[in-house]
């Protein structure tokens, strides 16, 4: 039988990490989905002063402080990353790659979605369009696939899809080294826009444009409502109640996902109400 935990939190940033320690207080069984830097936007903050009894930090090292205090929690992240959330009625199913995972409860942590869509993007969405490369890889066997990545994660996918994959083309939206499988195309060029009339048939970029069968857009994060049907959004950020309560049943969010202001210190107590408040919910649907 499939384990079915209390409440789920989507993030690993101060909001998800807050929520976690709180509902772990409290006694509920918890799965924390994140990455092993826990915040992109923490560790790479310069500077942080207002964080109350932990100042002049750099980001870096306010990251070590929230990965002690987990550790001492005993709360362990898992690295897989969440595509989709579908509410069942009296719970929620979380799909990961080719697993998925049921809980009681779901907050939102995503943190703020920076990157615009490309045009065509969310027309195109099921129609060639995909945020999970190796779900979908099966499905373009011997066919042209171009994924734009947009961080080192991405070169995983990438290297896994060109196995099956009759051509593959990798647009980074980053400057590192890349470590892709020789048979891989790099095109260091901007996406401007995916056509197709009722499918993927192509991608314009800045300098040319390449014919394919399907793009996977590989973000840190996706837009909310992709993520979780029905949700709904208010100048692009999750609207809450003050109790953190989205307008699915039993689906809160907390931290920059929610709005302004994106600070640390409000996402954290965002992360705490919104653990206290599936909590009560919780309690109430025993």
């Amino acid at each position: 039988m499939k384990k079915r935990y209390d409440i789920a939190i989507i993030g690993s940033g101060p909001a998800g990490l807050a929520a976690a320690i709180n509902a772990k207080i409290r006694n509920k069984s918890i799965v924390i989905f994140g990455n092993k830097d826990l915040s992109n936007k923490l560790i790479k903050a310069p500077k942080v002063d207002n964080y109350l009894g932990l100042y002049n930090l750099k980001g870096a090292e306010l990251k070590e402080y929230f990965q002690r205090h987990i550790d001492y929690m005993n709360i362990k992240i898992n690295y897989e990353k969440v595509n989709t959330i579908y509410a069942m009625g009296e719970y929620f199913a979380i799909m990961v790659n080719e697993k998925n995972y049921e809980a009681k409860s779901i907050i939102l942590a995503t943190g703020m979605e920076y990157n615009k869509s490309i045009k065509g993007e969310e027309e195109l969405l099921g129609k060639g369009v995909g945020y999970c490369a190796t779900c979908d890889a099966p499905l373009y066997r011997d066919k042209i696939v171009t994924i734009i990545g947009y961080n080192k994660e991405a070169e995983e996918e990438a290297n896994y899809v060109s196995e099956l994959a009759k051509k593959l083309y990798y647009i980074p939206m980053y400057n590192e080294k890349y470590n892709l499988n020789l048979s891989i195309e790099l095109l260091q060029d901007k996406p401007v826009e995916i056509q197709g009339e009722n499918k993927v048939e192509k991608i314009i970029l800045k300098n040319q444009e390449i014919a394919t069968d399907g793009v996977f857009v590989l973000k840190d994060s996706v837009a909310p409502s992709q993520l979780i049907p029905g949700i709904e959004v208010e100048n692009n950020h999750i609207k809450v109640n003050r109790n953190m309560e989205t307008n699915l049943k039993g689906c809160f969010a907390a931290g920059d996902c929610t709005g302004k202001p994106y600070q640390y210190m409000k996402s954290v107590g965002e992360g705490q109400v919104a653990a206290l408040s599936a909590v009560k919910y919780l309690d109430e649907i025993k």
